[in-house]
């Protein structure tokens, strides 16, 4: 981002006196930024959206347990101002101290929740959201969801239905959506696994007489979406990412789909595909399951990184793969390619236990208002 922004999903001032003042310091990334606004909409209170420019190579004040705003470019400051906060929700390392500063600033009165991984020790923070690929040691302020937190709601997929039913009306059901990542960790989703899941997609289509709705996604490389488009040979809708605005058919898909395959890759998009109470088949890029034996692509970033999964220090690294036996042992999720079905995704409740804990943290009671 260049330019500092603030903005206000309702207008903050003015709010009664019982409401908190809340302030979401966006991440810097897409998956963190749904996951703020995710538990923003959930908790029902007015905010504002601060959005900061960072300096370049000054990693080292993102990494130091005090507040500071040194990491943060000039402009940016002015942004954040008093009043200040009641409660500060925020995500990524170059975030951190910059909300240690906000809350130093408000005197101590300001609460701190921290979404994903944090980079200082969970101490520091009022509370922690997080998921197990992280491997947050448990604490009192610790809280382990199962999965990611995420905007998906009934509203959202009737809408996304509703603007997309007329382009998908001739595509034979069952519509079988198909969510491609790409590159995660140890993990590469190259023309190999990209081509492989062309293939058993198609057949899926195929044997059960559907279609496919397929869309990449910003991190799915071109020698992957070209495999995987070669490798597509039943009816389909085929969707590319690209960084311009323009008409998005992500939530149609989860609204119309009977079913979804997602990458595995990607721990947001499963998340969200979960949050459907759809049935969903997670692919395999190749190494992510014990027992299975698939040609995999070679990148010399994966093997670097699953060295560090096995000798170098755990906050360094994510482990997805805890999560991804976790959904198959509880059954929100199957392989793709398993005799075992996948069954209807149970209700989560993730944001439930989000909500009630941020709630607590400010002496506040209920449950989710913001979203149904």
């Amino acid at each position: 981002m260049n330019q500092p922004a603030t903005t206000t999903a309702d207008a903050a001032d003015g709010q009664p006196a019982s409401t908190p003042r809340v302030w979401l310091v966006t991440g810097y990334r897409a998956g963190e930024r749904g996951q703020i606004l995710a538990l923003a909409e959930a908790l029902g209170w007015p905010y504002e959206l601060k959005q900061l420019s960072y300096r370049k190579f000054d990693l080292v004040t993102h990494l130091l347990p005090g507040g500071s705003l040194r990491g943060v470019q000039r402009a940016s400051r002015e942004s954040l101002k008093p009043p200040w906060p009641d409660l500060v929700i925020s995500s990524g390392v170059r975030n951190e101290p910059v909300c240690r500063w906000i809350r130093e600033q408000s005197g101590g009165d300001c609460r701190y929740v921290h979404i994903g991984r944090p980079w200082a020790d969970p101490s520091l923070f009022d509370l922690v959201i997080t998921t197990p690929q992280y491997r947050v040691p448990n604490r009192e302020n610790v809280l382990q969801n199962e999965l990611t937190l995420h905007q998906v709601s009934q509203t959202r997929m009737a809408q996304g239905a509703a603007e997309w039913e007329n382009t998908w009306r001739d595509l034979p059901r069952p519509l079988i959506a198909v969510m491609v990542g790409g590159n995660s960790g140890p993990f590469t989703l190259g023309p190999k696994a990209a081509a492989r899941l062309g293939r058993e997609a198609s057949k899926l289509a195929r044997d059960s007489g559907g279609s496919l709705l397929v869309s990449t996604s910003s991190r799915t490389s071109a020698p992957a979406i070209g495999a995987l488009q070669r490798t597509l040979d039943v009816p389909h809708y085929w969707h590319a990412w690209r960084p311009i605005e323009g008409p998005n058919p992500y939530w149609g898909m989860l609204g119309m789909a009977d079913r979804i395959i997602v990458t595995a890759d990607s721990i947001a998009m499963l998340s969200e595909a979960c949050g459907t109470g759809k049935p969903v088949d997670m692919f395999d890029l190749g190494g992510m399951r014990q027992g299975a034996d698939q040609p995999r692509d070679f990148r010399l970033g994966g093997l670097l990184y699953q060295a560090l999964l096995n000798w170098g220090w755990a906050p360094l690294t994510r482990d997805i793969s805890l999560v991804h036996r976790q959904l198959v042992d509880s059954g929100r999720a199957a392989w793709l390619g398993d005799e075992r079905r996948p069954v209807r995704a149970r209700a989560s409740t993730d944001m439930l236990r989000a909500v009630r804990a941020v709630n607590s943290l400010l002496g506040e009671a209920g449950g989710p208002r913001g979203v149904d």
